[in-house]
Parts: structure tokens; C-alpha cells; sequence
């Protein structure tokens, strides 16, 4: 990813095509659920054409925006009536053979592929810049660096806690240390296991030797959705505290970013008594 806004550099998107400033209004399909929402927080709702069923926010606008199939399986004939301009994809969320399609039949393809919470940053200040919104998008940029202090200042005030975050049930699954969910958890002192990068998304067994020296057991309510009474389970099964969380506010980037890190402050503040 680009890491500032220079002149020659904030246009670059994830896979190094360099965009330009966009003329007049534009038709955008979003491929992202989380960037789809960054469109609208950046006054774009009116210009957006297209999105996925994975798209949910904000749902009053979303409801009436057409659906183009899913992140994995983006309906191309659908697509391509609705003529969009712009397509923004992410590397992790939509597959390389979609995406090559689609750039053969649409003018624009906006590749993202935000890695930690900073990522954020360029990402906004890609899609400002495209779209004429680049105070909206400093607005975002400034919301974000508070949200990343107080984040690091919890963080280091902490004594910091090895965590596993659990995705998914039968079997059970969590995540590496490569993901974005463990660089947001990591911003506030929250170390995921295992610690290796690969695979991203690992199955495991609760006697697994990497499960030592955890501190709390967090279930997320996507991409399987926990509830209270799954808490129970994997405390008997792990022998150690577990919490819901939300997934959305330790997975989506785009503006949720702010949010998601305000929460997550205020989290590890409760969970460890601090004031």
C-alpha cells in the first residue's frame, strides 16, 4: 500500500496502476462490503450504482442500491449493465479471475488491500482523491490518527495479553498474525496466536502446544456467528475466559476503522478494570 499523499503517490491503488482525478459524476460499483460503507461516509452514496448482498451499511441507503451477487461469486452480466465507471475491489475479498474480468469491461478498477488499521489512511485519501473528496477524506484521516493514539496509549499503558480470536466452529478456526484482525487487536496490546503468518486462517485443536500462555478466548460474531451460548463451550474447552466480540469492528477497514478502534480501546480499558 502507498503511505502518504504526495502528489505522485496517493492516486497508486494495491496493485500499482496510478489513477486520476475523475471528471463530473461517476457510477461506482463497490465489491467491498466495508469499503461500500467508506463510499458513503465520504458523500459518494449518490454516485454508487452497484454493490454486493455482503454489503449491509448503511443500510437505509444500501436497501435501495442493486446487488451485483456476492464478494466470491459478483453476478458479471449484472455488472456490467449497470455501466459503472469505477469498480473497487480488495485482493483479499474478491477472486483475481473476477477481477481481471472485469477490468476488460470496465473503465476503472480501484485495487485495495488494507493490511493493518494505518492502511486505512491511503485508502481514504485513493478514494477522496478520485472522487473529488479529499476533505471528507482528511476528516476520515484525522478521525483515524486520534482513534490510533488512544489505541497505542491503552495499548502501552497494559501489560500486553496473548489472545485467540476464534472465526468459525466444527471446526475450529481463528486467525494469523498477518491478518488485519491482528493488527487492530494488536494496536491495543492484544497478541493473537499462533504467532506464525501462515496460513491465515487456521484450523486448530484445543490441545494445540501454541495455546500456552493465552489469556482470554474471544468469539466474533462473524464470519460464524457466536452467541452466549457458545461461551460456556469454549471456556470449558480452552480453560480460559471467553468474550463475545464484534466482528465488524476488529475485520471491516474503511471508515468502521475509526469506530472498530474506539471500541476496541474501550474493550481492553473493561476487560482489565483500567478506568
Amino acid at each position: 500500500m502507498m503511505q502518504n499523499n504526495n502528489d505522485e503517490d496517493f492516486l497508486v491503488d494495491a496493485s500499482g496502476h496510478r489513477h486520476q482525478p475523475h471528471s463530473g459524476p461517476a457510477r461506482i460499483v463497490s465489491l467491498v462490503p466495508s469499503l461500500t460503507e467508506l463510499v458513503c461516509d465520504l458523500g459518494l452514496a449518490g454516485q454508487l450504482v452497484g454493490r454486493t448482498g455482503f454489503c449491509i451499511h448503511p443500510r437505509a441507503i444500501l436497501k435501495t442500491i442493486p446487488k451485483v451477487g456476492g464478494t466470491k461469486d459478483v453476478n458479471l452480466a449484472r455488472l456490467r449493465e449497470l455501466a459503472p465507471t469505477h469498480v473497487i475491489v480488495n485482493v483479499d475479498e474478491n477472486r483475481r479471475e473476477c477481477v481481471e474480468e472485469i477490468a476488460a469491461c470496465v473503465p476503472h478498477v480501484i485495487v485495495t488491500h488494507p493490511c493493518t488499521p494505518e492502511d486505512n489512511l491511503p485508502v481514504y485519501r485513493l478514494l477522496g482523491g478520485i472522487f473529488g473528496r479529499e476533505a471528507e477524506a482528511e476528516r476520515l484521516c484525522a478521525d483515524l490518527a486520534a482513534a490510533l493514539d488512544d489505541a497505542r496509549a491503552v495499548g502501552a499503558s497494559l501489560p500486553a495479553e496473548k489472545v485467540l480470536y476464534l472465526i468459525w466452529r466444527q471446526p475450529w478456526m481463528t486467525v494469523a498474525r498477518s491478518t488485519y484482525i491482528s493488527a487492530m487487536l494488536g494496536a491495543v496490546g492484544w497478541q493473537t496466536v499462533p504467532e506464525a503468518d501462515e496460513p491465515r486462517y487456521p484450523a486448530f485443536e484445543w490441545d494445540a502446544p501454541w495455546l500456552a500462555g493465552v489469556a482470554r478466548v474471544f468469539l466474533s460474531s462473524e464470519p460464524y456467528r457466536f452467541r452466549d451460548n457458545h461461551l460456556a463451550e469454549v471456556a470449558a474447552a480452552s480453560g480460559r475466559p471467553a468474550a463475545l466480540i464484534d466482528g465488524e469492528m476488529a475485520s471491516w477497514y474503511g471508515s468502521r476503522a475509526v469506530a472498530g478502534l474506539r471500541y476496541l480501546t474501550e474493550l481492553r480499558r473493561t476487560l482489565a478494570g483500567a478506568p
